[in-house]
């Protein structure tokens, strides 16, 4: 009898083996259309960056804590071609050999100045970075959204005081002789790592926007630069894309200006575009001749009628003979971490 309910139930046997691997073939099937979409997807993308997909993974939850300002983590994204890229940026905010500007408006440290003038007054000139023993002292007034770090013939003066926000604005001083070229890495900050996307107007991944306005002052309180459209710019990380064709490369530059900027609760779909930044983009001797020219912004456009770190500072930043204008690559929305340099004649 034991023999008997054996033979009988082997054919109850196969056909649940036969069972599991149909469903175990559907599962494969269903894998490998996923792929082929994807692939499909990452086919229409014909230009020089690595692509990613989806969201980073986080290695730094938060490098800032600031009252009622957004957590800036840091993440690393593996692209389809399998390079690992640290996102937004790689940046210098925990080393400590890379001094802070000084602060000119800063609600997480509630240093809160009213004018440049009582700003200025604070410092005590230990702040003043030297590169030319014999050089002149220059003042830079910084205002970037969200994080920027300077160097000055390739040698780091000042660095942002907040990641993220709340925005700030800063004050970076340096003695050096005449030329000498100003590059700056900037980062439009992401609360989700790897998309580019941030919590906003009810969605969970909503695009932000960059934007950087400087003037540079010699010792006499005159102006010797501005930011405007004579700067260099070059984009190295752009996020979120939902359609990889709609970028394009025209010579270097690199155009997303056809891309939606689409809110959405989900970002695992989201496409980025990483390129690796040149080793010596900081020094003088960089050539920078091929890259693009920066794009100028409105004050409107960027948003700082309502920001103090800003508004306070109009006298500055809006000179009526030489006023500064915001600056970035060509898209201040999609574009996440740009390279800008300038040589002061």
């Amino acid at each position: 009898m034991t023999i008997m309910k054996i033979k009988n139930r082997l054919p109850i046997i196969a056909f649940s083996l036969l069972t599991l691997l149909g469903c175990n073939n559907g599962k494969k099937t269903a894998q490998t259309n996923s792929e082929v979409t994807h692939k499909s997807a990452y086919e229409t993308y014909k230009g020089t960056a690595s692509v990613s997909q989806g969201l980073a993974k986080v290695e730094t939850d938060n490098l800032f804590e600031c009252e009622r300002g957004r957590k800036a983590p840091m993440g690393t994204s593996t692209a389809l071609d399998g390079t690992v890229w640290t996102v937004p940026a790689e940046v210098n905010f925990t080393d400590a050999s890379f001094p802070f500007a000084s602060d000119l408006y800063n609600q997480c440290t509630k240093v809160e100045y009213s004018s440049a003038t009582a700003a200025l007054a604070a410092l005590d000139g230990s702040d003043i970075i030297e590169i030319d023993a014999d050089g002149e002292v220059i003042t830079a007034f910084v205002f970037a959204d969200n994080y920027f770090e300077m160097y000055i013939n390739g040698n780091p003066v000042a660095k942002d005081n907040v990641p993220f926000t709340q925005f700030n604005s800063n004050i970076a001083r340096f003695k050096v002789q005449r030329p000498f070229t100003i590059a700056m890495k900037l980062v439009d900050w992401e609360e989700n790592s790897g998309v580019g996307t941030e919590s906003n107007r009810g969605n969970a991944h909503h695009a932000g926007d960059g934007g950087l306005v400087a003037v540079f002052k010699d010792a006499k309180n005159e102006i010797v630069a501005t930011t405007n459209a004579k700067w260099k710019a070059q984009t190295f990380y752009t996020a979120p894309l939902i359609d990889l064709s709609c970028v394009s490369e025209k010579g270097s530059l690199r155009l997303s200006d056809n891309c939606k900027t689409e809110a959405s609760d989900d970002g695992k779909a989201y496409y980025a575009l990483h390129w690796k930044l040149p080793s010596n983009w900081q020094t003088n001797e960089f050539d920078d001749s091929e890259w693009p020219n920066a794009t100028e912004y409105t004050n409107a456009t960027i948003g700082v009628d309502n920001k103090p770190s800003y508004t306070n500072f109009t006298t500055i930043f809006d000179d009526s003979s030489k006023d500064a204008k915001f600056i970035w690559s060509t898209n201040v929305v999609l574009d996440n971490e740009v390279i800008v340099r300038y040589t002061v004649e």
